[in-house]
């Protein structure tokens, strides 16, 4: 089943008894069981304020990518990017990529979806050298549900598999919610808020 059919599946009617005899009703407020990575990335993501586009497949990326740019009129305008890949897969709009950090948006792709707090790891392979405060105010990021993951810990991990003998530096997560500061840790210093854009391509 995939992610958005899980998500926004039809509820039952509370007012039915039948429906619900013989079955266990949880308060609000208790713990959720066992939710899946996938939804527990998503609900976090948009609790942050984050803008979620889901797609099936290229053809609806590119369209959600195409109503972006509409919708904050960038169209002809600078984009920064540094991920050649991505220029290629986003070709044909009129856009400028460049590394002028001062353009309109930044493009760009992520290394794991963090489901605990629906933040998005990145490394130098997405920011070179730069800090977040250094990026443009608002940033489109390319990901795939393959890449979500339980914690950060585990897309650390996953970094390390993925780069033996030369670990990325400047290893980071983008949150785009304001960080209260009895939550920053290692992992968020130097963060700053961001209007962010996700778009997810469901590739499982």
């Amino acid at each position: 089943m995939s992610l958005f059919s899980k998500l926004f599946k039809s509820s039952s009617k509370l007012d039915d008894p039948q429906e619900y005899r013989g079955k266990e009703i949880r308060s609000k407020y208790m713990p959720e069981v066992d939710t899946p990575a996938d939804e527990r990335f998503t609900k976090n993501f948009i609790i942050n304020g984050g803008r979620f586009l889901y797609a099936l497949n290229m053809d609806e990326v590119q369209e959600n990518f195409d109503n972006i740019l509409l919708e904050n009129d960038w169209y002809e305008k600078e984009a920064f990017c540094i991920d050649d890949h991505l220029k290629t897969m986003f070709d044909g709009y009129n856009l400028n990529y460049g590394h002028n950090v001062e353009s309109e948006f930044f493009l760009t792709t992520c290394e794991s979806l963090v489901a605990s707090d629906g933040s998005l790891l990145v490394c130098s392979k997405q920011l070179k050298e730069l800090k977040l405060h250094d990026l443009p105010k608002d940033v489109i990021v390319f990901g795939k549900t393959s890449q979500i993951v339980n914690t950060i810990g585990e897309g650390l991990r996953i970094i390390k598999n993925h780069n033996a003998g030369s670990i990325p530096t400047n290893i980071t997560t983008i949150k785009n919610f304001e960080s209260k500061e009895d939550e920053k840790d290692f992992m968020t210093y130097g963060s700053s808020t961001k209007n962010l854009y996700l778009l997810l391509l469901e590739d499982l």
